[in-house]
């Protein structure tokens, strides 16, 4: 699977949806997550969300009778891409503290 940067509010979403959330849900989460920097609007989130399941990377779960509120959850696929960003994130913490710690 191609190692592509994923943008954090993206990344967020995705984690997120480790457990099925509806869309309003996602938005406080993220929110929570980045300690306030990352504030989804609706149409931001529903436009990432819609380019996430044609992806692959997300479903959405049938509607509960009545509910309005559509549920998505991460796939295998969105996973695996979370992992891939995770090394990769990794990869660029650790070379910035080893060059840091060179200039010492």
């Amino acid at each position: 699977m191609q190692n592509q940067a994923l943008t954090e509010a993206v990344y967020y979403i995705l984690l997120s949806l480790i457990r099925p959330m509806h869309g309003y849900g996602i938005m406080q989460n993220v929110e929570q997550l980045s300690g306030g920097r990352v504030k989804l609007a609706a149409g931001t989130l529903y436009g990432a969300l819609n380019t996430l399941l044609e992806k692959g990377w997300i479903t959405a779960l049938s509607e509960e009778n009545g509910s309005r509120k559509k549920e998505y959850q991460i796939t295998c696929q969105g996973k695996e891409m979370l992992r891939c960003e995770i090394i990769r994130l990794t990869e660029l913490i650790e070379n910035g503290v080893r060059i840091l710690e060179e200039l010492k």
